[in-house]
């Protein structure tokens, strides 16, 4: 299945990079290759996520790296990565572009 990363997962990426780049920019290159690889890998296993407990579409699902949540849409077609953010904080529906 193919997996389609949002423009808003992008700039989450970016910013991630920036933040982990201020201390250790090799470790910051080293976890978003992680978190791409990832997020790339859901097209093998696009059930494996488990649904967004605050958002309960079947078809929005979530994976961790680390404290990172991968949020992705499961379509029939595809997979699009909707946003990449810390763990402990809480997503709303509205914040995700699908």
């Amino acid at each position: 299945m193919k997996v389609v990363w949002t423009s808003v997962a992008i700039e989450k990426l970016d910013e991630i990079e920036r933040f982990i780049a201020q201390d250790n920019p090799k470790r910051a290159s080293e976890f978003i290759d992680t978190l791409l690889e990832k997020g790339d890998s859901m097209g093998l296993y696009p059930d494996s996520g488990r649904v967004v407990l605050e958002i309960s579409y079947p078809e929005i699902r979530e994976v961790f790296v680390c404290n990172y949540r991968i949020v992705y849409h499961r379509t029939p077609v595809r997979i699009e990565i909707l946003t990449v953010f810390e763990g402990h904080r809480s997503i709303r529906i509205d914040e995700l572009e699908h």
